[in-house]
Parts: C-alpha cells; structure tokens; sequence
C-alpha cells in the first residue's frame, strides 16, 4: 500500500470511535433553565456537577483512587445571589432584566421608590464627601458614557464604594455583561443601558431580593483514564462548568459559549481516550468556582488529588462553541516546544486557520497550575460568536464550527507528546 494511503488511512481510524456521549445534547443540557445558568440559586451548580459525575460513569471513566468522594472535591466560599423577584420601573417604564438593566453582582436588597439626583463624573471626582449633601430615598444617578476600558473599570471601582453609602444608578452605553460577587453592598447598585434612560428621569422603583451565602458548598468533578505503562506521568484535561446562575425568577445566563462548551470538549476526548489508550495517566476536571474568581482550580492546586510534579502538561479548555477564526494557546509563549508540536499537527490536520499563541494570563484555570510550576495552555476559540457573560450566551448561538477539529488536534497532540 502506498505511504500517503497508509497515513490517511490511520488517521481516519485514530479518529473515528463509537461515542457514547453527544457533545451537543450534552451542551444543551448544561445550557438548560433546568440548570439554572449552574450558578449559585437553586442548586445550579450542584445539579450540573452531578450531571458531569452520571457523564463520566457512562463514559466508563474512574474516579480518583486517592478521592473519598468518588468523582467529587468538595470546597466552599461566600458568593451573594439574587434568587426571587427582581424588578425595576423607571418613572412609568418597566425595564427588562438583563436587557435593559443588570444589577450589580454585589447590590444589597431594596424595595421602593427612590428619587434620582444626577451627578457628572468630573462632580463625582471632586466632591470628597458626596453622600452628605443627598436626602434620604435618594439615589445617585451617573453617566459613565464615552470612556475607554480602564477608566470605565476605575469609575465602577469608585461607584461600589459608594453603593456602601448610597444608592446607585450607572447608566452605560456598552454591552450589558454580568459577573458574581462575593461580597454584597449595604445599598442597591443598577446598571442601566442608556437607551431607556430618556433625558430627565425623576424616579426609579426598585424591587431587589439579595441572599448572602457565607459559606455555599460546591464541587470540582474529576475522573481518571490510568495508563497502561508503570510510572506513567499525567496529562491533564480541564473545564470549569459553572456560570453565572440566576439573576432573579426570570432571567438565567445559559453560558453556552463560557463554558458549557468547554465541558463538552473534556467529556468528548474522556469518551475517546476511554476506548484508545494513551501512553498518560489521563485527568478530567470540570472545576466549579471559576467566575467567582478561579476558586475550583485554586483549591485544588492547594489540595491536589495527584502530585503537581507528576503533571507533564495540563490543557485548559474555555469557550470551545466556535472556531471559525481558529484558536488562541494563553501561555504559547511559554511552553514554545509544546506550542510548536501544536502547530505542526495542525498543519498536517488542515484543522484550523490559525493558532494564536498569547503570553502568561489569569484569565482561566490554567493559571494556579502555572504559578505551581505545572505546564499548561488554556485554549479557547475565535470566531463571530460574541456573547460573553450575557443572557445571549446560549445553545442555539453555539456553531460548533470547529468542536471535533479541534478535539482530533488535541487527541494527535496527546499521542504525540514526549
């Protein structure tokens, strides 16, 4: 037989497996209000961890021998949630959550009318004791309009600081894209898209219910592909699969993109390499904890399961939905040998249009992994699917362009690493 057939031939059968596991049924479960957006109000997250934990049994995939818990590390931190009714009026506009307005990750709870006193941004600066001069059921009204990303971060730095004394209404003109707190103001904080805002508004009514957890409980899920070989070094493969959650009854982010999708591509490889043994101790860990601030990844690189030194290489898998525009390596600069051999099977696949490589970044749970000396990439995607942290973050707007390309890359990648 020719070389060329030969080649094509074994790729073809490397690549071609019987899956146990549909990748979008999958994606669109965790995507599911059923889920509650795998936040922190009714059990989201706990419901998509235990979906994971069904997911890697049926795969077949162990758990760790070392883990008391079976698929689970438990861990907890405060985290403040909105979980019932959630409704704002502006004079006789009732706005839309989520897409006239967010509430701040942090805002207390409040239910009233407050009257709204506008202030510029240069005021805001040069007034050392703002909050003296407001009467009481009045609410600070700011523009923060027209300014590029780091003076907009520092002016809603300056505005949380504030929600501890008064009550604050930011209007903007950007996208709307909501985050988690784990801390909570003592007063209400909107974030109002300034469409709807009109020229003069007088007075807002606001009806926000706050739950603050001190101590919510959740788990990172982990399950393990062992090696054939004796004294086998480990590779690691990682998603975080939680969201934002719920922002009051109505309004849930699906988180499609960010990171249902990246869940999928860990239990997509787990199904393949389950049938097709690797020369690795395979690690799959779906961390929890990941939008409140990399937590999932943190407590277990401070309580590891497995030694860190035993880790060859970790791949970190965030916003795997698109790809049309090919992906980013986060710490290709790095780890050049790695992001080579990257390239090179790429190369030889025709899988992508491109691969990026990006410098060091604490963008993702690749991070903590780094700093304790583990290599690691954090791969995500490129392409026109920009919904980010937004409610338009869903199944329906995944393309999966790129899902199984991507996943054959780092299948060839794993065979070949040394």
């Amino acid at each position: 037989m020719h070389k060329s057939i030969w080649i094509v031939l074994s790729t073809i059968y490397s690549f071609s497996f019987s899956q146990k596991i549909d990748y979008k049924k999958f994606t669109e479960v965790l995507c599911s209000s059923e889920f509650h957006g795998r936040g922190y109000v009714n059990q989201g997250d706990s419901l998509a961890a235990n979906y994971i934990a069904q997911t890697f049994s049926q795969i077949g995939i162990l758990p760790l021998a070392n883990s008391s818990e079976d698929y689970f590390q438990s861990f907890s931190f405060p985290v403040n949630t909105f979980p019932r009714d959630l409704s704002v009026q502006l004079n006789s506009k009732v706005l839309t959550p989520g897409i006239h307005f967010l509430v701040d990750p942090a805002s207390s709870s409040f239910s009233g009318t407050l009257n709204l006193n506008s202030i510029s941004i240069t005021d805001l600066y040069n007034q050392r004791d703002i909050t003296s001069n407001f009467p009481k059921n009045t609410a600070l009204l700011i523009r923060n309009l027209g300014f590029g990303g780091d003076t907009i971060a520092k002016v809603k730095q300056y505005l949380q600081k504030l929600a501890n004394q008064i009550p604050i209404i930011e209007i903007v003109n950007t996208k709307l894209t909501w985050s988690v707190s784990q801390v909570k103001l003592n007063f209400p904080y909107l974030i109002i898209q300034d469409s709807v805002i009109g020229a003069s508004p007088e007075k807002i009514t606001i009806n926000i219910d706050a739950e603050f957890k001190p101590l919510h409980s959740t788990r990172n899920v982990i399950g393990y592909i062992p090696s054939a070989r004796k004294n086998a070094k480990t590779l690691v493969f990682s998603a975080h699969y939680d969201h934002l959650g719920r922002m009051g009854n109505d309004v849930y982010f699906p988180g499609g993109n960010d990171n249902a999708s990246g869940s999928a591509m860990l239990v997509f490889l787990a199904d393949y390499f389950k049938e097709h043994a690797s020369k690795y101790n395979l690690v799959f860990i779906a961390f929890a904890g990941e939008e409140v601030g990399l937590l999932g990844s943190e407590y277990f690189v401070s309580h590891p399961l497995i030694k860190l030194k035993d880790i060859r290489f970790l791949i970190n898998l965030d916003i795997m939905g698109s790809g049309e525009e090919g992906i980013t390596a986060v710490n290709g600069t790095l780890f050049e040998k790695e992001f080579l051999l990257l390239q090179k099977i790429n190369k030889k696949q025709k899988a992508l249009p491109v691969i990026k490589k990006r410098g060091p970044a604490a963008n993702s749970d690749h991070y903590f992994f780094t700093e304790a000396g583990v290599p690691s990439f954090f791969i995500y995607t490129m392409g026109p699917n920009k919904n980010y942290h937004d409610v338009n973050d869903t199944y329906e707007n995944l393309s999966f362009k790129a899902f199984e390309k991507i996943g054959e890359l780092l299948i060839a990648f794993t065979h070949k690493l040394n």
